[in-house]
């Protein structure tokens, strides 16, 4: 909720960046939501939605839209938390095509007020990169190649493909936790533009478990009721930009 951001944001070790909180009260049952974190001094805000996942028989996150200026140049952020896999990855999964859809759907009404505007698609998607929602609905791609700019790229399918992965069940890796990126902000040669660099999962040896059958997972903060001092059992992505500075 909005009391954890603001704790995160005014912690002594980063409260210098003047983090600004941008959250919404959604309508999950469970009272979790999403929210975004931003530097004023790089990005502008511009205005924010909040768009309802109706298509789906029970309460769940909204779809949380931040448009600004990073730097001169007009991004859009669409933060996410799709639905879980309760009742499998197969019963399940029409639930996340739909939030996939909506997703695509918000892209979409943005590009046709601005074309030129870069979108990231962001979040627990509770789905791999190759799965329905993300490859099919979505159609983000796993090569840069050819990603046209109202299309996407998804530079963590190539992670996952290599072994890395953001969480682990049962001796498997997945990765939920993906940064989608529209071409424009992938395939572009013009000067004084934002584009993709470099993708990243974030598995520090501190953020892992050291102990069981756990061992090199996420070490989460409670299990069972249990508290582990752990930070999640997920795994943080990050995703880079450059500026691309023509000859």
């Amino acid at each position: 909720n909005r009391s954890v951001m603001e704790d995160v944001a005014n912690h002594p070790d980063i409260r210098k960046w003047n983090l600004q909180v941008v959250h919404h009260d959604s309508p999950d049952a469970r009272g979790v939501d999403v929210g975004l974190l931003y530097n004023p001094r790089y990005f502008k805000l511009e205005n924010v939605t909040n768009h309802r996942l109706t298509a789906v028989p029970f309460r769940t996150r909204d779809q949380m839209c931040v448009v600004g200026s990073l730097l001169g140049q007009r991004i859009a952020v669409i933060v996410n938390h799709w639905p879980s896999r309760i009742g499998g990855q197969q019963k399940s999964e029409p639930n996340r095509m739909a939030a996939a859809s909506l997703s695509k759907s918000i892209a979409d009404s943005l590009w046709n007020v601005d074309p030129e505007i870069g979108v990231i698609i962001m979040g627990d998607l509770n789905d791999d990169p190759m799965d329905k929602s993300c490859a099919e609905v979505l159609g983000a791609r796993k090569s840069p190649k050819g990603v046209e700019a109202h299309g996407f790229f998804n530079p963590f399918w190539s992670k996952l493909d290599s072994g890395v992965g953001t969480l682990a069940y049962k001796s498997s890796w997945n990765l939920f936790d993906q940064i989608i990126l529209s071409g424009n902000l992938v395939n572009t040669d013009s000067d004084n533009q934002w584009k993709f660099f470099e993708a990243k999962v974030l598995n520090f040896d501190f953020l892992k478990d050291t102990e069981g059958n756990r061992q090199g997972y996420p070490k989460r903060s409670y299990s069972a009721g249990s508290y582990l001092g752990g930070y999640s059992d997920h795994f943080p992505t990050e995703v880079f930009l450059r500026r691309y500075v023509g000859k």
